[in-house]
Parts: C-alpha cells; sequence; structure tokens
C-alpha cells in the first residue's frame, strides 16, 4: 500500500488511490473511485463510486463528493463544502440514473460551508467563496460570492484578487505573472 489511511477509514474494494495520499479519520472511500497522488482526504469525508479526483486535491472535513463528480489536479474543497448530484431529488421517487455531472476544472477553490448545484462546471483556478451557492458554470478565473452565487471579481493561480487596468492586464502581487481581461474572459500570458 503506498498510500495512508487512518484505522477508523474505510476503504472498500475496487477503488484506485495514489501514491503519497493520506485519508484521515472516518472517512469513507467507495468502490470504483479513483483518487490520485498526493491528495489529503480529511475526518469524515465520503467518496462515492465513479468519482475521479485528480493529483493533489486537498478534501476538508465533512465533505460529501457524490457520484457524478470530477475534480482535476490542485482543486481545494474547503470544510462542510456540498456538491448535490440530483436536481430534484424526492425520497420516494428513485433517481439513481438521473445523477448530474460536475466538473470542477484545475487549480479551483471551493470555500467553507459553499454549495454546488450539480451539472455546473467550476473554472480553472475559479475561487468559490465561504457560504455561497453556486447555481450556473463559473468561469476560470472568476470569483463568485453569495446566494445565488455572483461574480465579483477575478483571481489569479495564487489566489489573489486580480485589479485590471485600462489596458486590461493585471500582476499577480505574489508570483508578478501577468493576467489579461479580454472578452469577459481571463489569461494567464
Amino acid at each position: 500500500m503506498s498510500y495512508f489511511a487512518h484505522e477508523t477509514a474505510v476503504i472498500d474494494e475496487g477503488c484506485i488511490i495514489g501514491n503519497n495520499t493520506k485519508i484521515w479519520h472516518f472517512s469513507h472511500i467507495m468502490p470504483k473511485c479513483i483518487i490520485g497522488e498526493n491528495c489529503n482526504i480529511g475526518q469524515n469525508v465520503v467518496v462515492s463510486p465513479d468519482v475521479v479526483l485528480g493529483n493533489n486535491v486537498k478534501v476538508q472535513n465533512n465533505v460529501s463528493i457524490y457520484t457524478g463528480v470530477i475534480c482535476e489536479d490542485d482543486v481545494f474543497l474547503g470544510p462542510s463544502m456540498v456538491f448535490t448530484n440530483v436536481i430534484n431529488p424526492r425520497s420516494a421517487v428513485n433517481r439513481r440514473g438521473q445523477y448530474l455531472k460536475t466538473v470542477v476544472k484545475k487549480g479551483a477553490t471551493i470555500g467553507a460551508n459553499a454549495t454546488i448545484v450539480c451539472g455546473h462546471d467550476i473554472g480553472r483556478y475559479a475561487f468559490i467563496g465561504a457560504g455561497a451557492v453556486v447555481t450556473k458554470t463559473v468561469s476560470d478565473y472568476a470569483l463568485v460570492v453569495g446566494n445565488p452565487a455572483r461574480q465579483i471579481g477575478w483571481m489569479s493561480e495564487y489566489g489573489h484578487r486580480l485589479e485590471f487596468d485600462t489596458n486590461g492586464l493585471a500582476i499577480c502581487p505574489e508570483s508578478k505573472e501577468q493576467y489579461k481581461l479580454e472578452n469577459n474572459k481571463v489569461i494567464k500570458l
């Protein structure tokens, strides 16, 4: 075994877990999910069947990642954030074959207690503020907050708010990388 699992974690047969991944107290890793290398799965996390987590994904405590969710590399899932996978759940109606897909793209951050309504992808390096309720697709580098979530700005790959000049250029204060805003899209130069 090339990963660490706390003795209270439940790891079902038929899942794939990458090297150097850590799975902490009371977490449940279900069959047919794929967890990449160097991931950290916090306490009381459920990873449902067919979920895919890329490399270096950080899942904080009390997160359930339901079937239909794919997280690319370097994604951060904050404490107690929520994914849904059925748009119109009813206790008395079985909708197991109707799970909607949600892709969280490379480098995105989802803050504590945020909710991601299924079927809405989260763009590369997007930043979802704590407590936000995402009800539509989020663009690359977008900063969204509130309920329902609305975009209030743009973020760098290092997690700093970008301030664009009159030419549509911004510089990350930490990395010094340059970004361009054009036609309501941000690209790193």
